[in-house]
């Protein structure tokens, strides 16, 4: 049987293809499973130094498997009440923090269909790239259930309460320009440019400062929880320690020398 999630790392760069392609990379409990272990491999891997997130085929993901969920009909409320909150706390909820722990970057790369949790997968990413046919909807109300991975806390910091209660409430679908315009996404390009502009963001997250950016991830997936005293001397602490590493170094050089620097995460 082929792996739900595929994982492959080359040049520094390591890229997840949900690879489900026949239904779309619906989220079924392989799927959480074999995603949950990929993330965790590459928490222990220091050979990458950005993440691009994908899906295969035509579609980043359309949400959960509905056949899947079907299986559960047969047994009571009360086992459906177990069986889910285990398969979220188990697999998906581990997924999504150590996407927001590892210092490294990570691209969402989107196609086509984003609902669900492909939604609150991508939010859960520091930065997405869409194509122009790209689709978006949190998608849950219509099969009658709330939020799960991450989307009730990245969705209102990203969009407002306002529209975050609106997205989730009425699940209407988005397209790719409106998804810019609300800050969901980063870029917009042709659908025929999406795999080249994602490769030259990469390639160009690749070659910077590796610290640095591990410390701007943490400042700021930490600043809505601080007080601003507490935030600054985070940010005093950050910048020493990036002031004490070789791609300081090398970043200061360079631009005396008038050149453009050569970091390589030290």
């Amino acid at each position: 049987m082929a792996q739900t999630v595929l994982l492959d790392v080359e040049a520094g760069v390591a890229t997840l293809t949900l690879n489900r392609p026949e239904v779309l990379n619906a989220l079924s409990v392989e799927m959480m499973d074999d995603l949950a272990r990929c993330l965790k491999q590459l928490r222990g891997r220091g050979d990458f130094s950005v993440l691009v997130i994908e899906g295969a085929g035509e579609h980043f993901m359309a949400g959960g498997d509905i056949r899947e969920f079907a299986a559960h009909l047969k047994v009571s409320p009360e086992s459906r009440l177990v069986a889910f909150r285990a398969m979220i706390e188990q697999y998906i909820n581990p997924a999504i923090v150590i996407l927001q722990e590892m210092h490294q970057p990570v691209i969402a790369k989107v196609r086509g269909a984003c609902a669900g949790f492909g939604l609150s997968l991508m939010l859960g990413c520091d930065l997405a790239i869409c194509a122009e046919d790209a689709k978006f909807t949190s998608a849950y109300t219509a099969i009658a259930l709330s939020a799960d991975g991450g989307m009730s806390y990245f969705l209102p910091r990203l969009v407002g309460t306002r529209k975050a209660m609106e997205m989730l409430l009425l699940a209407d679908r988005i397209g790719a320009h409106e998804a810019q315009r609300l800050g969901l996404v980063n870029r917009v390009v042709a659908d025929a440019e999406l795999d080249a502009e994602t490769a030259a963001l990469a390639r160009r997250l690749a070659g910077g400062p590796r610290q640095a950016y591990g410390e701007i991830k943490r400042l700021l997936l930490g600043a809505h929880d601080k007080h601003l005293a507490a935030q600054l001397e985070s940010e005093a602490e950050a910048f020493a320690r990036c002031s004490a590493t070789g791609d300081f170094a090398e970043g200061i050089t360079a631009f005396l020398d008038k050149r453009k620097p050569g970091f390589e995460g030290r």
